[in-house]
């Protein structure tokens, strides 16, 4: 398969993986909806109000994932792949949003309490949507993973959160039906709302980051500086190395120094090597390489042990 295939079949991937995000969505929303109108509880009507949040961001996510992937052109020569972060910055805030709406419905709940009906029938229906959430949450991630995809990623956290939830919400009614402590069911809603918060902070905080050209972490700088090293025979030095990631996208460029005599063809067969190197490694990697005579070094004439400055 040629990287032109691969990078093809990677798109297409995630593509299917965002649209089947949005028919699980709608299918887990669909039952969580008919626990809560079985049930009339407000922990359960929370958790079907997150789960209105993954529909809408299923969408956005859907949306993102089709413009990121579109080529560079003119008006966006460095590509569009940071369209993923607007997704995951709006599944955000919709995350904020539903903690204020379910903590406006237990405030309501308090003040009109309502018996639970049929709670085990809406428990058991509730449960088969936690249960096809934790799949469907597992698969998105790893593949967002996989594919560097922000968007997947986090709409695979968004619903891991979800399950979360639910799980909480289960033990808790279960509790509440056991002992009669009607208090549980609000109680219980409230919690899922901080908890909701809490996620929706980092989702928005991560993809800030990304927005703001965040470099790769430290083991994968070292990695490249391993890979750099290990294919810049015929150099005198590399220095100024500087990543940044843009979702699926690595960008990384540094100064390479050579012999002031050495030919542009022999310095740019240096510079070719290096950056298949890199591509091996990671294909959705975006390699500048600026190539320097020796005077422009940094380390001390005659020093080879050590390639970076």
């Amino acid at each position: 398969m040629t990287a032109i295939d691969s990078k093809n079949a990677a798109k297409r991937k995630v593509a299917s993986l965002a649209f089947w995000s949005i028919i699980v969505a709608f299918v887990v929303l669909g039952l969580k909806l008919a626990a809560w109108y079985v049930t009339g509880s407000v922990a359960l009507y929370s958790d079907a109000l997150e789960s209105i949040v993954n529909v809408i961001a299923s969408a956005a996510a859907y949306w993102a994932i089709q413009v990121s992937h579109k080529p560079a052109d003119q008006d966006h020569p460095f590509g569009h792949h940071k369209a993923e972060y607007f997704s995951a910055v709006l599944e955000g805030v919709l995350i904020v949003l539903a903690a204020l709406l379910i903590l406006n419905e237990v405030w309501w709940s308090l003040r009109h309490p309502v018996p639970l009906e049929q709670p085990w029938t809406g428990l058991a229906i509730n449960g088969v949507a936690t249960v096809i959430n934790a799949f469907w949450a597992l698969t998105l991630i790893r593949a967002g993973r996989a594919e560097k995809s922000p968007a997947l990623v986090a709409d695979g956290r968004h619903i891991m959160t979800d399950v979360a939830t639910s799980v909480g919400v289960f033990i808790g009614l279960v509790g509440a039906v056991l002992t009669g402590w009607q208090v549980l069911d609000p109680a219980l809603a409230v919690i899922v709302a901080l908890n909701i918060l809490w996620q929706g902070w980092h989702v928005i905080g991560s993809s800030m980051n990304g927005l703001m050209d965040r470099a790769v972490d430290t083991q994968e700088h070292m990695r490249i500086r391993d890979i750099i090293s290990a294919n810049c025979k015929g150099a005198l030095e590399v220095h100024d190395l500087k990543t940044r990631i843009a979702g699926r996208a690595t960008f990384i460029e540094f100064h390479l120094v050579v012999d002031a005599d050495m030919s542009v063809g022999a310095s740019h067969v240096i510079c070719d090597r290096i950056e298949d190197a890199l591509k091996a490694e990671n294909r959705s990697v975006r390699v500048t390489i600026h190539v320097e005579p020796d005077d422009e070094a940094k380390l001390p004439r005659g020093t080879t042990a050590v390639p970076f400055a």
